[in-house]
């Protein structure tokens, strides 16, 4: 009978899956089927549906990595059970978690790296919410302190990405966003002051602009509040959104003074799955001092074994992403992330060089100074026969998804293209991008578009 068992087995192995009768019908896609199958079969269903997704790595859209090496891989699978949260059971995932958070520290130039507090995240947007929460609840007991009221606080940024949106939806908070007016396109100082009160919790400048990758200047904002401190008395701490900048300054922008070298910087907010070259999806929130970190955040559980602080909004989460964290800093080290940002940055150049001489196209933003990437629009009063929209759509028929995507208020008129340059891209990739490019705009010469796309037509989701 173990004898009949084993060939029957053999001949499921053996059976071509494409034969079989999970294979030769639709399956229910939105309830679940009655039966079960053979692990293979719904491995090659799964996997035949995600053909129809793009090729991570021609995604220039976006931030995220895409290219790990086999280690980072098998780290990820090693890992595949351990949740980090439970610091009782996987003490070694913890202490590479602190481990972590203190590297960053020394990174970031905490006034003292080896007692800095900070934590792992599901991502930047998370991070940032906890960098938020922090300077909410800060300006709350120093207001309740002065016998003032506490139900108008208000928060200054730059034409931000939609995670200070959400803070400021769930957490009630006036989000004093600073339009983009013009040329102006970033957050300046002289615009912080003039939205600065008592009931600002805290200024956020975000390190690499998600929408043309250009860095807020932190430290002319500093100095500003320094200023409005001193004419007013009112003390306004600093958040950095440095979910992209925050693991490429330090390698390449060193003498840029951004993070805890500047005094009102309390808090800084990172991406590791970014230019921290780690996979989806980890993110880091630090604080300067142990003062800047109100203790009614942080929260300690008992019932996993052992009493164990925890100050996330998300408990459990998987411990691979921090592991890949770890590795890529003992791997790579300040030399290599330098090397890797440096490449990019030069490939960013280069495609800038390269697409400025195109005919249509004029660049926002080249590489330097910010970000590794690279933006560009269509020449001033210029009159073409596709659009934006039309050239992306045209890309996207070779692969690479290089979205066009209009400003936010105050400039919707403004319609950019924008290409992210991650570890993974090459001199040679990049050619072959141009060259598609280039293609692209002689199609358009021969067969004039008729009927533009607009901006709801020209994405890749339809659900």
């Amino acid at each position: 009978m173990l004898h009949d068992k084993n060939n029957e087995r053999l001949e499921e192995l053996i059976a071509p899956t494409y034969g079989s009768e999970y294979t030769s019908k639709i399956l229910p896609k939105y309830k679940m089927a009655e039966t079960n199958m053979p692990a293979r079969d719904a491995y090659r269903m799964v996997h035949d549906e995600l053909m129809l997704d793009g090729n991570s790595r021609q995604n220039l859209a976006t931030f995220c990595t895409t290219f790990v090496e086999p280690e980072v891989q098998q780290l990820m699978t090693d890992c595949v059970d351990k949740n980090m949260i439970d610091k009782d059971e996987y003490p070694q995932t913890a202490e590479i978690e602190n481990r972590c958070v203190h590297i960053l520290a020394d990174l970031w130039n905490s006034p003292d790296a080896e007692t800095t507090l900070g934590c792992s995240t599901t991502g930047s947007s998370e991070a940032a919410m906890l960098g938020g929460m922090a300077l909410k609840w800060k300006w709350r007991e120093k207001m309740k302190a002065a016998g003032k009221p506490t139900d108008k606080p208000n928060m200054i940024c730059g034409p931000v990405q939609i995670c200070w949106h959400k803070f400021a939806r769930y957490w009630d908070i006036e989000l004093r966003e600073i339009p983009m007016e013009g040329d102006r396109l970033i957050m300046t100082a002289e615009e912080v002051i003039k939205r600065c009160d008592e009931n600002t919790i805290g200024v956020v400048p975000t390190l690499g602009v998600t929408f043309t990758g250009q860095y807020e200047p932190v430290k002319e904002v500093s100095d500003a509040l320094d200023k409005f401190q001193e004419e007013t008395g009112i003390d306004i701490p600093i958040h950095v959104d440095g979910a992209s900048g925050a693991f490429i300054a330090p390698f390449i922008q060193a003498d840029l003074e951004w993070d805890f070298r500047l005094p009102r910087v309390k808090s800084i907010n990172a991406s590791g799955h970014k230019f921290g070259l780690a996979p989806l999806g980890v993110g880091w929130a630090l604080w300067r001092s142990k003062d800047d970190l109100p203790e009614d955040l942080i929260f300690n559980v008992n019932y996993l074994g052992g009493n164990m602080p925890t100050f996330a909004l998300n408990f459990s989460r998987p411990g691979g992403e921090i592991v890949a964290q770890y590795y890529n800093f003992i791997r790579l080290g300040k030399t290599g992330y330098c090397e890797i940002h440096t490449s990019c940055q030069e490939i960013a150049k280069y495609l800038a060089d390269e697409i400025g001489k195109m005919e249509p196209f004029e660049i926002i933003y080249n590489g330097e100074g910010g970000i590794l990437a690279m933006c560009w629009k269509f020449k001033d009063g210029q009159k073409y026969n596709f659009t934006l929209y039309d050239f992306a759509d045209r890309l996207r028929s070779r692969g690479w998804l290089v979205p066009a995507y209009s400003m936010p208020a105050h400039r919707e008129d403004l319609v950019i293209q924008r290409i992210l340059v991650r570890h993974g891209m090459s001199m040679d990739l990049a050619d072959l991008l141009l060259e598609d490019m280039r293609r692209a705009l002689e199609h358009f010469d021969v067969h004039p578009v008729q009927v533009p796309l607009s901006e709801e037509e020209a994405g890749g989701f339809k659900h």
